[in-house]
């Protein structure tokens, strides 16, 4: 079992609302961090179809046997109970009464939003970090971390990446998407998916993509929501400013675990990651969302963006801590050199009277201090955003 980095942020908020909202991806260890953090209270999975059925039915003699509270794992399935979970607190406000997960974002969020608004927390809990499995004593190389991606169970069992993603990816198309919409071409999905995966990191063109696979723009756009929705893909949007008008305002594709976006390029191997042409994307993926699990996991917003102008002046990664930015440039290659800090330089005289220093992430080992910032190795960018995050609170 990996101790989660997010459990004090969660404990914190269980003692100041009555209710605690958990979202994220299936496999992200939620059920896990709710049973370990509240193991006195009751759980209660939705997902079983007798539970479910009783729920729906009889809300109120459902509610009724567990009347301290309970984790309800998967609330997606049930989303009327909120309403009846509302008056429950409304009437007893008791701290971290009710522990929620589900792993459908845009639905759990829209029936919260209309039932709970003001009574719940909200986290989002996201695979592994690489600084959960250091912590736990797993150390592996980039391409590993790649291959393998960071779902806890690959990792705990030491399971073959490319068998358990598989079934992952298949249960998915299986069983979330039909509760989502009624697809009538799961094939041309799939394919559209592991077109995805081919442009993971570079600028996303829905025209284009939906042409490729044979269908309009207007599914193409239902199907990335559909993705985005179910914690599959991330769109990291671009940066905006008054500064210029003459910025990118296409976002990028990620995959929030990228160790799903490598099994759908159909890379099994060690070997296999590093000799791919999207080797670089495929760190950066992996870079980017470690910097959004840094975020969550501590309660924060997780608000970034990346800059692009017309000129191909670019830096991958912003961070926004307040009315502040620390850009981070992401780069895979084990050996620093001087051009790698291009965007870094250009975007510091966009922006001077904002930035919090800046930052390289790449695949080395080494820490360094340069003129034009300071250079991390991936495995070490929570220490990079302690450091950023520490001066902002100064």
């Amino acid at each position: 079992m990996f101790a989660r980095t997010i459990t004090p942020t969660l404990l914190s908020l269980a003692t100041e609302f009555p209710v605690v909202t958990i979202t994220g991806p299936r496999q992200s260890g939620k059920t896990t961090l709710c049973r370990t953090t509240f193991p006195d209270k009751p759980y209660i999975n939705l997902e079983q179809p007798e539970t479910r059925q009783f729920a729906k039915e009889d809300p109120k003699g459902f509610l009724a046997t567990i009347p301290d509270g309970a984790v309800l794992d998967e609330i997606q399935r049930v989303p009327d109970l909120l309403s009846y979970i509302q008056v429950l607190v409304d009437d007893k406000p008791a701290a971290g009464r009710f522990i929620l997960t589900g792993s459908q974002q845009f639905e759990v969020m829209n029936t919260i939003s209309q039932s709970l608004a003001g009574r719940t927390a909200l986290l989002k809990l996201l695979p592994l970090s690489i600084e959960e499995l250091t912590t736990a004593g797993v150390t592996a190389s980039s391409s590993q971390l790649i291959l393998n991606g960071f779902y806890p169970r690959i990792h705990s069992q030491r399971l073959n990446p490319t068998r358990v993603l598989s079934d992952y990816f298949e249960t998915y198309v299986e069983r979330d998407l039909r509760q989502l919409v009624t697809l009538k071409n799961l094939g041309l999905f799939e394919k559209f998916v592991r077109l995805c995966a081919g442009r993971v990191g570079q600028l996303l063109n829905l025209q284009g993509l939906g042409a490729e696979v044979g269908v309009s723009h207007s599914t193409a756009r239902e199907w990335l929501t559909l993705l985005e929705a179910s914690y599959v893909v991330f769109q990291l949007r671009p940066w905006h400013s008054n500064i210029s008008k003459r910025l990118i305002k296409s976002p990028k594709i990620y995959f929030y675990d990228v160790g799903l976006a490598s099994y759908l390029l159909g890379l099994e191997t060690e070997s296999h990651v590093g000799r791919d042409p999207l080797r670089g994307n495929l760190f950066e993926n992996m870079a980017i969302i470690e910097a959004l699990k840094y975020c969550y996991n501590r309660g924060k917003k997780g608000t970034v963006s990346f800059y692009r102008d017309s000129n191909g002046n670019e830096v991958d990664l912003l961070m926004e801590v307040g009315p502040d930015l620390f850009p981070v440039e992401i780069k895979s290659a084990e050996t620093i050199v001087p051009e790698f800090f291009k965007g870094l330089v250009s975007f510091s005289k966009i922006a001077p009277k904002v930035l919090l220093g800046a930052g390289l992430v790449y695949g080395g080992t080494e820490q360094q201090k340069r003129t034009a910032g300071e250079v991390w190795p991936v495995a070490r960018m929570h220490e990079m955003l302690d450091g950023v995050y520490c001066r902002e609170t100064v």
